[in-house]
């Protein structure tokens, strides 16, 4: 998975850099840009601060930032792969039985997020280099975006020695890089300069600070590989002191006598992190999002181009609208991967063999699937309300509307969970493919517009159907349609899965 990371993160860069330069092609639209910056605290949050008004200085300041966050995600994800996650199914074990050294499989997953960030930074570096002017700045950009991936490479192994569990250490290594980013936000939205405390207390804010295009602070980047090299070294001294299979961080015994009965309170039990995080995901995001409707006319100001987008994304021309039901049609497209990621639990249960001892009792397969399935649409239901409550409070009215417009973008998270509940019960090892639809249509939705790609390619998205809210009429025909969709779907997947053997 690590060449399709590099691959889609590096291609975001540099065709979000060639479309910043038909945007803001003029040295006056992007003053205008850096001034809107500085006056719009919640733009910053987002963003950061905008350090110069040359284009490059724009391409590191519109994509950089969510290039880091990206590269860091792509890096958790190998690190505990490769570790934790081995360890916890068993493979280590017949590994480390032979001559394989106790420190060897950190060492190993190390050195592979190292070649895929190395692979990402020289990417990035050279799809800049041309666009965006400086060989410098292009450089200062890959060497951010690739030195903060291996920080929280480094994070994430120290994680996988403090957990037993591989979701444990993904939760939280990623709960430290959702700090690292509201600190980042908190500090930027106070101060326009990059020089607030909760900035520099964020490996975020240091990569920030490195400042490509805008007169380049190099040492700033030093403190990300120093921090990067000391974890490092922690995990490998905390690797050579525990066993193979045990953590510094046990987990607790559960009680004497249990207190789940039945196959949905398991699910509930199984997937309640999940669904918190990504609750409080949304409605902070919603907050952020909601306060910046308002001034979306002016961060736009004169450029036509970037008014037509929003508005192709909207659907309507008045910005305040158009900006909202862009953000709720987002909301949707990431509230999918998290219906996606919550059916799929259920083959991580199976291949793991977790699900076969409760399957041995009275359990039926079907009955088992729809506890998690139940838990998953539901959380869908409760994720987007979170996000349309964050917004319309963000926003400061509408309510109603806004909230509407985030329900409304449930048939089609429901239709991509039911395109995953087929696969999983019909086609098991194909799985992934749920995820490279549902990649699709975020991809679909969010550079479509931009794109100005014709509508019966955004139409191979289930969200190009709904209808855009807030601001026009509701259209109930494509919203009972999907809904019927992801029924169909459901009940199919759900057949397979009670008519295929496990584990195959």
């Amino acid at each position: 998975m690590a060449p399709l990371w590099v691959a889609a993160i590096a291609g975001l860069v540099v065709s979000g850099a060639e479309s910043i330069e038909k945007f803001y092609g003029t040295a006056g639209e992007r003053a205008g840009l850096v001034q809107s910056t500085g006056a719009n605290g919640s733009l910053r949050a987002l963003y950061g601060p905008l350090f110069d008004d040359s284009l490059g200085a724009v391409v590191a300041w519109r994509l950089g930032g969510f290039a880091a966050v990206l590269a860091a995600v792509m890096s958790l994800l190998v690190v505990v792969r490769h570790t934790r996650e081995e360890e916890e199914t068993g493979r280590q074990e017949l590994l480390s039985s032979a001559m394989v050294g106790r420190r060897a499989p950190l060492i190993a997953a190390l050195l592979a997020a190292l070649v895929a960030n190395t692979a990402l930074a020289l990417l990035v570096t050279g799809g800049l280099a041309g666009p965006a002017g400086s060989v410098a700045g292009a450089l200062a950009v890959g060497l951010a975006v690739g030195a903060t991936g291996m920080l929280f490479a480094a994070t994430a192994a120290i994680a996988a020695q403090l957990t037993e569990s591989a979701r444990l250490a993904r939760g939280m290594t990623a709960g430290v890089l959702g700090a690292a980013f509201v600190l980042r936000a908190a500090g930027d939205a106070s101060s326009a300069g990059g020089s607030s405390v909760l900035t520099w207390l964020s490996p975020l804010g240091w990569a920030q600070n490195v400042r490509p295009y805008a007169g380049e602070r190099w040492w700033a980047l030093l403190l990300v590989v120093v921090a990067a090299v000391v974890q490092g070294a922690a995990a490998y001294t905390l690797a050579g002191r525990r066993d193979v299979g045990m953590s510094f961080l046990p987990a607790r015994p559960g009680p004497a006598t249990g207190s789940l009965s039945t196959a949905g309170g398991l699910a509930l039990r199984l997937q309640r992190g999940s669904l918190l995080g990504w609750t409080a995901g949304f409605g902070l995001a919603g907050l952020v999002l909601g306060g910046m409707a308002e001034g979306a006319a002016d961060l736009v100001g004169d450029n036509e181009q970037a008014r037509q987008i929003f508005e192709r994304m909207g659907g309507q021309t008045g910005m305040s609208q158009a900006f909202l039901s862009s953000m709720t049609g987002i909301f949707g497209m990431a509230a999918a991967l998290y219906a996606v990621s919550g059916v799929l639990r259920l083959h991580g249960e199976e291949t793991s063999q977790r699900a076969e001892p409760v399957l041995a009792n009275a359990v039926g397969r079907q009955r088992w699937a729809a506890g998690h399935l139940v838990v998953v649409f539901g959380g869908a239901v409760v994720v987007m309300l979170t996000a349309g409550l964050g917004l319309a409070a963000g926003h400061g009215k509408d309510f109603g509307p806004v909230l509407g417009a985030s329900l409304a973008q449930l048939p089609a998270v429901w239709l991509l969970g039911g395109l995953a509940v087929l696969l999983y019960g019909v086609f098991p090892k194909a799985v992934a493919a749920a995820w490279a639809v549902a990649g699709l249509s975020l991809a679909l939705g969010w550079i479509g517009p931009a794109l100005e790609l014709p509508r019966p390619v955004m139409n191979l998205s289930p969200f190009g159907h709904l209808p855009k809210l807030p601001g026009t009429a509701m259209e109930w025909t494509p919203v009972v349609v999907l809904t019927l969709g992801a029924v169909a779907l459901v009940g199919a997947g759900l057949a397979g899965l009670r008519r295929r053997d496990l584990l195959t």
